[in-house]
């Protein structure tokens, strides 16, 4: 093997970051990672003591051996990440980040207060529901004023600003409102007292303690945990060389193994800046010494990383949402899911091929490979959770709570099979902590979020909303479309994928249900948009994070970000119009068409973005490759034939061009 061939893939010391380098590099792209690091023994015993009672208790719920009424049950858990939330997150920038302020204990004792208020006089709370007294009123404003300030220290300025404006809304008007001011036009109504507001949000389920919390104080808090057991057993190091095996080979091999492994670990892990830092840290290097440039580099990772929030068994935080929402069982949902899924990630890899054939490149030798019989033998059985997690969900008829409770005392005792995986009495220890630790930011802004969700309820601007864009719209449903688009773009710029999935599903799906389309759809829709927004510029927090590795431009790497997932973006417009893409009542055979003519309609779209197949491809064939894929996208009989037959005709015409181009070049 020559010199040059050695240095196609650097070793490890020199592919992966330092872990403080990417410490550094998520707090600066991820303000959710800027906790505190206690300088105090005392005060990092103390937040260890306090995360693992947590976790307990999420696991003692789950396990169904104590389970507090639900008001109760979603109050603790607020109350419990709210006091974390104060512990780990300083108020300010220049604040100290190895103490816990004075104020800081303050807003803890609050937090605490509000919890335990409410399961000291919970009959009279929900007694008095709609009529509160002063109490009420005082423990609710102080929630609402305690998660406002968490959530500006988790999350940023936008997410409680946007809520502020809505309580804003929510007290105006002339005939009840405490600020007598009447909303113009639609959106008018009669407006609402303080008392009113605060007991809407504190004393039942549909404020800050509505569905959203609900769902992160049961499914995102286990399966979060989930995660950080199968990260402490090893998983990443597994799906890193799993991927390796299978696709490091291929031309363009690197940019697979990138894809695959980011995909994998975003499927588990669901926070996609972090899998971009911690599978971009090594496999960024391998494609800049493939020969790929730093932006595409970087695309591919960001792609790959928001990409494991579409995917099946797992997807993100907001898929458990959803399907709360939506009143529909998890699984359902993870049928439902699958195909364009499969079909994003296809459009990624069909890239990826074609540009590594344009470039000339070849795959990793082999013996730089980790040979897959090994693979299995050190990791393979990490696999048998994720086996385990898939028969729990769809054919053991256990709830979803019972089944990730379970899978997380299976991935345990699995992990003790190998000395390389197997984990400490500490090791469960510390994944309890970074369990509870990982919650925070989802938890917090699921609560903030219900303000948001609270208000829209008790004002009916969700309606007003939907009659909106339908009479602007003209009743016109791809314009619809377009703006609801346009809206989870514009909330995903300064929110966390999951706050801009609720909020965008509560005000523009609605409007998509008034003109016909299923609720799933819909709401698919909106999910789909929501988790784009991490990579679509001017704020693209995954495809900037992949340039702080790579070295790349950051809006470069997110322009190439939105034309790598070129095919993601148009695919929730592809199962509005075919809603047989969700499998909704689809028989076996219809699926399995949808699938194909997907399939064949993102190869065409891959080939007019990279204008490459075979060799490079003319205008006019790119054009034809367009208007094919848009063909593939109605579900009619006809249109599927006609796209097919014109992917059939750019097929044949670049093969014969690339026969005729070789004695040339050769």
């Amino acid at each position: 093997m020559s010199e040059k061939e050695k240095n196609i893939i650097p070793s490890t010391a020199e592919a992966e970051m330092s872990e403080e380098e990417k410490q550094k590099l998520l707090e600066q792209f991820d303000k959710e990672s800027k906790t505190r690091k206690f300088g105090s023994p005392v005060l990092k015993k103390a937040y260890r003591v306090f995360a693992i009672i947590v976790t307990l208790y999420h696991l003692v719920f789950a396990s169904g051996l104590y389970m507090p009424e639900t008001l109760k049950h979603r109050s603790i858990h607020v109350g419990m990440i709210l006091i974390l939330a104060f512990m780990l997150y300083p108020a300010t920038k220049k604040a100290s980040r190895k103490v816990i302020a004075w104020y800081d204990y303050v807003f803890i004792a609050l937090s605490a207060a509000v919890p335990i208020y409410m399961c000291v006089d919970y009959v009279n709370i929900i007694n008095r529901a709609g009529k509160p007294d002063m109490m009420d009123v005082v423990i609710g404003t102080l929630l609402t004023l305690v998660v406002l300030e968490a959530t500006r220290r988790v999350c940023g300025m936008a997410l409680p600003i946007i809520s502020i404006i809505f309580m804003i809304y929510s007290l105006m008007g002339t005939k009840q409102g405490l600020i007598p001011i009447d909303v113009p036009g639609i959106f008018l109504h009669r407006g609402y007292t303080w008392q009113k507001l605060m007991s809407h949000f504190f004393s039942n389920t549909e404020g800050i303690y509505g569905s959203s919390v609900n769902v992160a104080s049961t499914y995102i808090f286990l399966f979060i945990a989930f995660g950080e057991v199968m990260n402490k057993c090893g998983m990443g190091q597994f799906f890193n060389d799993f991927a390796n095996a299978i696709a490091g080979g291929t031309k363009g091999g690197p940019a697979k193994v990138a894809v695959v492994a980011s995909g994998l670990l975003g499927m588990i892990n669901g926070a996609a800046v972090a899998v971009v830092v911690t599978t971009g840290s090594f496999t960024i290097p391998l494609m800049k010494k493939s020969g790929y440039d730093d932006e595409f580099a970087g695309a591919v990772v960001a792609t790959g990383s928001v990409g494991g929030q579409l995917m099946p068994p797992v997807m993100g935080a907001a898929a458990f949402i959803m399907a709360d929402t939506l009143g529909m069982k998890y699984n359902e949902l993870l049928l439902s899911a699958i195909i364009p899924a499969v079909i994003y990630y296809m459009g990624i890899l069909f890239q990826i091929q074609m540009r590594a054939e344009k470039m000339g490149m070849q795959g990793t030798p082999k013996d730089q490979l980790p040979k897959m019989s090994q693979v299995m033998k050190e990791y393979g059985h990490l696999a048998l959770p994720i086996i385990f997690l898939v028969y729990m969900l769809f054919f053991s008829g256990k709830t979803v709570i019972m089944a990730a409770f379970y899978t997380i005392v299976f991935t345990i005792i699995v992990a003790q099979c190998r000395k390389n995986t197997r984990m400490t009495f500490q090791d469960i220890l510390d994944a309890m902590v970074a369990s509870a630790k990982s919650t925070v930011s989802v938890a917090i802004a699921c609560a903030c979020v219900g303000i948001i969700v609270g208000s829209c309820s008790i004002t009916g601007f969700a309606l007003n909303m939907a009659n909106t864009i339908i009479s602007i719209g003209g009743k016109s449903l791809m314009f619809t479309l377009v703006f609801t688009m346009i809206t989870c773009m514009i909330l995903g710029m300064g929110l966390p994928s999951i706050p801009s999935y609720i909020i965008t599903s509560t005000i523009a799906a609605p409007a998509l249900v008034q003109l016909g389309i299923p609720a799933l759809v819909a709401h698919m829709f909106c999910f789909y948009f929501a988790m784009f927004a991490n990579l679509t510029p001017p704020v693209a927090l995954a495809a900037f994070a992949a340039a702080g590795i790579a070295g790349g431009s950051p809006m470069k790497t997110g322009w190439a970000s939105v034309k790598l997932a070129l095919a993601g973006f148009i695919l929730p417009y592809m199962f509005v119009y075919n809603t047989d893409l969700l499998l909704l009542d689809t028989p076996l055979a219809k699926a399995i068409q949808v699938a194909v003519t997907a399939a064949v309609g993102v190869f065409l779209i891959s080939t007019a973005v990279e204008g490459f197949l075979f060799t490079k491809v003319n205008i006019v064939l790119r054009i034809a490759s367009l208007i094919g894929a848009y063909l593939l996208i109605d579900s009619g009989l006809v249109t599927d034939i006609a796209g097919i037959m014109i992917c059939a005709v750019v097929f044949v015409f670049q093969k014969a061009a690339a026969k005729k181009s070789a004695p040339a070049a050769a």
